[in-house]
């Protein structure tokens, strides 16, 4: 069931030029495609992930928000967050339930696709500039408006969804283009199994007592806590999984220790931020991480 959650304040929601939802029929390639898609071969060797689109600087998993990163260009790849309605729509959302970030109360798994057109994002009132309610975007739009134009990484939240959010990748041709995230090890298998580049997520918490060198015939990026200790990140570094990507990191300090520690890309909720603030590092260069 959806609730109405009272709102104070909409009325302080400044509009911005709305930006269009969806990016052309599904399977047509977006113009600025050219000859292909964008794969992770067009990385550079430490790549920004703009985590939720950024979410310190843009409203998390909104269509706005990713389009507004995308155009900064101070990430290489944008991270959203998945869910699977009552009908088997994936869509893009974070929280099993919609009370935190939209005006509705209730499960997200409770909505059809048709109900899904009623939700609106409340936009935080600490984020810099002007944002306003928009209806979340469902995973086809974001791949038909994006995808090949940058690459993706998105966390698949409903497991049992994963089957279709394939199905849309592989239709799109953007297999080495999207990276399929999980904090479940038998999920990334079943990732790598599908055809599509796997990534495992990994708290401080479980980073003490894994063994990441077991996972590295099937999981494409290893995701790592920047909260974890030098040991379990050093370990993870060596494990032979070909990129540990740091997240969710916020600060320049935060960036520099997991480069320090042979961390080679980050993931954070502030790329313009640290775009701004050289690294320190002895031996990294600024060019090595796209900017």
């Amino acid at each position: 069931m959806v609730t109405l959650i009272a709102s104070t304040g909409l009325a302080a929601v400044v509009s911005v030029v709305a930006l269009t939802l969806t990016g052309g029929h599904a399977g047509a390639p977006p113009l600025e495609w050219g000859a292909g898609p964008l794969t992770v071969d067009s990385l550079p060797r430490v790549p920004y992930v703009a985590h939720r689109g950024g979410a310190r600087e843009v409203p998390e998993n909104s269509m706005s928000g990713l389009m507004a990163a995308f155009r900064r260009g101070t990430a290489q790849v944008l991270d959203f967050d998945t869910r699977v309605l009552r009908d088997g729509t994936p869509v893009v959302f974070h929280d099993a339930t919609l009370n935190r970030t939209t005006f509705l109360g209730g499960e997200v798994r409770g909505l059809d696709a048709g109900e899904w057109r009623n939700v609106r994002l409340r936009p935080r009132d600490r984020l810099p500039g002007s944002w306003r309610a928009e209806r979340p975007p469902t995973v086809a739009e974001v791949l038909d408006r994006l995808g090949g134009r940058i690459v993706l990484m998105l966390e698949a939240k409903d497991p049992h969804g994963l089957d279709r959010l394939a199905s849309l990748i592989r239709a799109r041709g953007l297999t080495r283009s999207v990276f399929v995230n999980t904090n479940d090890p038998e999920v990334a298998r079943r990732v790598h199994d599908l055809g599509l580049l796997s990534q495992l997520w990994r708290s401080a918490r479980q980073l003490r007592t894994d063994r990441p060198w077991l996972w590295r015939s099937y999981v494409d990026v290893l995701d790592v806590d920047i909260g974890a200790r030098d040991a379990d990140l050093t370990r993870a570094v060596r494990s032979g999984i070909p990129r540990v990507w740091a997240h969710t990191v916020v600060t320049p300090a935060q960036r520099d220790r997991a480069l320090s520690l042979g961390c080679d890309g980050i993931i954070t909720d502030a790329p313009g931020r640290l775009a701004r603030h050289p690294v320190r590092v002895p031996g990294t260069v600024t060019a090595a991480l796209g900017r």
